[in-house]
Formats: structure tokens, C-alpha cells, sequence
């Protein structure tokens, strides 16, 4: 009779330990310090990120992406069998200069909370496939994030309801 009231107890502790782990990404600490200012932007541009970072697996430093002449890959973001996003990579190479890391992180974080796709083939902004010079991006940061959320899909389906809900209360 005793062994059951352990059985259950143990079942319990195990299901809150996975239900637990579910509800955790596990995010490089190099990539912190970025993705808080990409939330604190979110948060400029009202926009919600907590549900979308709870669907990620990770968020990290990768040595496996392609680097090499003509196939070279500074970050993406890969899928699961359902298509959905589960990790957020970024190239270890981009680590090399503080402003690329922050625009490629940017990118694919973007890619993710923003739900963009890409904007140009490459056009000096952050969404585009490449960019010739990301410290062209870097030296106009503050008009380029601006850009960024103002023209994400998230942002504009949120202005697209927010008009119809204001002229509905006059």
C-alpha cells in the first residue's frame, strides 16, 4: 500500500518537471543582451513577444551554419515538422563585430516576433536577404528599427484593427 502513494508522488513531480521544461527557452547569453533591447523595441510598438518566445526551443550561437565563399548563412531560423519556429540561430562568425551580431540578430528575431519574411534581395535594410554593409545599417540604427516594426506584417495588421475599434467608440 505505501508503494502507491510514492507512485503517485513521483508521477506528479515528473509531470510538473515537464510541463516546466516546456515553458523554457534556453537562450545564449551573448544573445540576451540583444534580444532585451528587440523586446523593449516590442514593447515601443505595443507589440506582445511573450507567447511567440514560449514557442522556442532555443535561441543561440551556432558553429554549424554554412561559412564558406558564395554559401555563407549569418542566421536563421529553423522549423519543426508542423512548420513552426523552434530555434533561432545565429552564426558564431557574426559574433566577429558587435553591430553585424546586433542586425543579424535583429533580422531573425524579426523573422519570428514580427513575422516577416525577407523585404528586398538587398536594399541596406535589416530584412533584406543580404546586405553589402551592415555598419550602413548600423550608422542609421534608429531610423532602420524604426522601419522595421512600423512595416512588419505584426504591426501593420495591429493598425489595421486599431482605427475600425477607435472610430466604433466615437
Amino acid at each position: 500500500m505505501k508503494a502507491f502513494p510514492c507512485f503517485v508522488l513521483l508521477w506528479l513531480l515528473l509531470s510538473l518537471h515537464v510541463s516546466n521544461a516546456q515553458n523554457s527557452v534556453a537562450i545564449d547569453g551573448r544573445l540576451q543582451p540583444i534580444l532585451n533591447d528587440f523586446f523593449e523595441e516590442c514593447k515601443k510598438y505595443d507589440i506582445d513577444y511573450h507567447d511567440k518566445l514560449f514557442q522556442l526551443t532555443n535561441i543561440d550561437i551556432s558553429n554549424d551554419l554554412p561559412l564558406e565563399e558564395n554559401n555563407t548563412v549569418l542566421g536563421m531560423v529553423t522549423r519543426d515538422a508542423d512548420g513552426n519556429v523552434e530555434n533561432i540561430l545565429i552564426n558564431w562568425a557574426a559574433m566577429f563585430d558587435p553591430e553585424m551580431l546586433k542586425v543579424v540578430a535583429f533580422h531573425e528575431f524579426a523573422h519570428h516576433f514580427l513575422d516577416y519574411k525577407h523585404s528586398c534581395q538587398d536594399c541596406n535594410e535589416i530584412m533584406a536577404v543580404t546586405n553589402t554593409s551592415y555598419f550602413d545599417i548600423a550608422r542609421d540604427w534608429e531610423n532602420q528599427v524604426q522601419n522595421l516594426f512600423t512595416t512588419s506584417p505584426i504591426y501593420l495588421a495591429k493598425e489595421a484593427i486599431t482605427p475600425v475599434a477607435t472610430n466604433a467608440l466615437n
